[in-house]
């Protein structure tokens, strides 16, 4: 098994100095760092650490994954966060329990024993609330189903149509935003009954950088995408 750890960085310059040296190369077959045009020395710094570096072209999580994956030489992929919210030791644990024959594993913030530092009352709720929604129509009970922390095999971008633009395009039209994944992986995997595990894992606070996040869109194109997804697919 050849896993590919995939971190998408945008101006994360604080983060990579102190959280990616934590990361041991050997863990892993291949460590891909794919950025959003970053303007803080980020892709300078990540060539001369070595890494393998993608630029993306079309701005958003989502395009990041799409110009990543021709990149990709592993069968495995680890999607993990730089900015200090991924806890770089939960690697291995992660693997290995993907390693018993687990289609996707999350490290989980809401697991019982761990916590998010990152938290605040909106995007805990939020968290709650789309976790919650999921577990109830999809019939896979999650304690954390929008979390990057996780690992899962490559071919289930293709299996569950995440690499297409439909899945996401009336949502995002509609919201005027650029999504990601995670959340329609989630769904599509507990549509499809896919074996899934999560383990503990805290969220620390974020180390510099600044927070992407679009609370009111992508939390509504998210829960778009949720109650669709009722109706459509397979």
């Amino acid at each position: 098994m050849k896993v590919t750890l995939l971190v998408p960085t945008l101006n994360e310059i604080d983060g990579m100095k102190s959280v990616m040296p934590k990361v041991n190369r050997d863990w892993v077959h291949q460590i891909l760092i794919v950025d959003g045009q970053s303007t803080d020395g980020t892709v300078e710094y990540a060539r001369e650490q070595g890494y393998e570096v993608v630029v993306q072209k079309k701005k958003g999580m989502r395009h990041a994954y799409m110009e990543a994956l021709p990149h990709v030489t592993g069968d495995v992929i680890l999607t993990f966060s730089p900015d200090g919210n991924s806890i770089p030791e939960l690697i291995p644990e992660c693997i290995d329990k993907f390693k018993e024959g687990y289609d996707m594993v999350i490290v989980s913030r809401y697991a019982e024993g761990a916590k998010s530092y990152d938290d605040d009352a909106v995007t805990a709720f939020g968290n709650w609330l789309f976790s919650t929604t999921i577990s109830l129509l999809h019939g896979h009970r999650y304690a954390d189903a929008m979390v990057i922390y996780r690992i899962y095999h490559k071919k289930l971008i293709s299996e569950l149509d995440l690499d297409k633009d439909e899945s996401y395009a009336f949502e995002e039209k509609m919201f005027d935003t650029v999504v990601s994944w995670e959340p329609l992986l989630s769904v599509r995997a507990a549509k499809r009954n896919l074996k899934i595990a999560e383990i503990p894992g805290d969220e620390p606070a974020r180390d510099g950088g600044e927070r992407k996040l679009q609370v009111m869109r992508w939390g509504a194109a998210y829960m778009f995408e949720v109650f669709r997804e009722v109706f459509v697919w397979k």
